[in-house]
């Protein structure tokens, strides 16, 4: 029973992270690790669990989609958002357990910079360069990619790869973030689902959690000051980080 208050508090909030920073998977994939998931299901599971929060935010940004994507098609971001993610997603479950445990500081250490400087590097390119919409679908590709690996702190790169385009107005940059953000994690629990990576119950009680946390948190989103939760976000990421590479390599620091 704790363990499942746990994950559904990690959720919820998670959820509403990511409708307003991005970064959920900061709260939900520890928390499925400390539930005794392994690694691998683990991001398998957070993904499945987060991804429906995706849409209720994006639902919940409705009204910004109207004229947000610029040069790019909408129909474009769907295929290469979905064909990323799945790409991610099939590399992940190829991977052994062994393996992704040593990965995960250096995965949170990637997400947790890329969440600390992602947005100042947007702007300065932004400032600086001006991308066509092929290289930005090529980018988001990769993005894709990355988010159905791992996913930690593919909103922000997808916010920053927004910025690119000329976009300024951040309600109707996050509108189509969420879109892409979610697709990617659709793609990615298409595969994972397919391939039995899921466990289910703890999947189920935390995508219920992020579906509220993502809808209050795309309503908030326009009262908050981001600032804060990015943070917030930021120092949990640092932690995390932190915590992982002792225990990954505190033993072997000692001796």
């Amino acid at each position: 029973m704790s363990n499942e208050i746990l994950l559904a508090v990690a959720a919820f909030f998670a959820g509403a992270i990511n409708s307003v920073a991005g970064g959920g998977t900061f709260l939900t994939f520890p928390a499925l690790l400390s539930a005794g998931i392994p690694p691998v299901n683990a991001n398998a599971t957070s993904t499945f669990a987060v991804f429906p929060g995706s849409f209720s935010s994006a639902f919940a940004y409705r009204k910004d989609f109207k004229d947000s994507g610029g040069d790019i098609p909408i129909w474009a971001l769907v295929i290469t958002s979905l064909v990323g993610g799945w790409i991610g997603a099939a590399i992940l479950l190829a991977t052994p357990q062994q393996v992704f445990v040593v990965l995960i500081p250096w995965l949170l250490l990637s997400a947790t910079a890329l969440f600390a400087f992602g947005k100042k590097l947007g702007n300065f390119v932004s400032k600086n360069i001006r991308l066509g919409v092929v290289p930005i679908l090529m980018i988001l590709l990769v993005i894709g990619f990355y988010g159905g690996y791992f996913g930690a702190g593919m909103g922000i790169m997808t916010l920053a790869l927004l910025s690119l385009l000329g976009l300024t107005d951040l309600n109707k940059m996050n509108a189509l973030k969420t879109l892409a953000t979610g697709l990617i994690n659709v793609s990615a629990v298409i595969v994972f689902v397919s391939n039995g990576a899921i466990f289910w119950r703890p999947a189920l009680i935390m995508a219920v959690c992020a579906i509220a946390g993502g809808y209050l948190g795309a309503d908030l989103a326009r009262k908050v000051d981001q600032k804060y939760v990015r943070w917030l976000v930021l120092l949990i990421g640092v932690t995390l980080t932190a915590y992982f590479f002792c225990k990954q390599y505190g033993s072997i620091l000692i001796s």
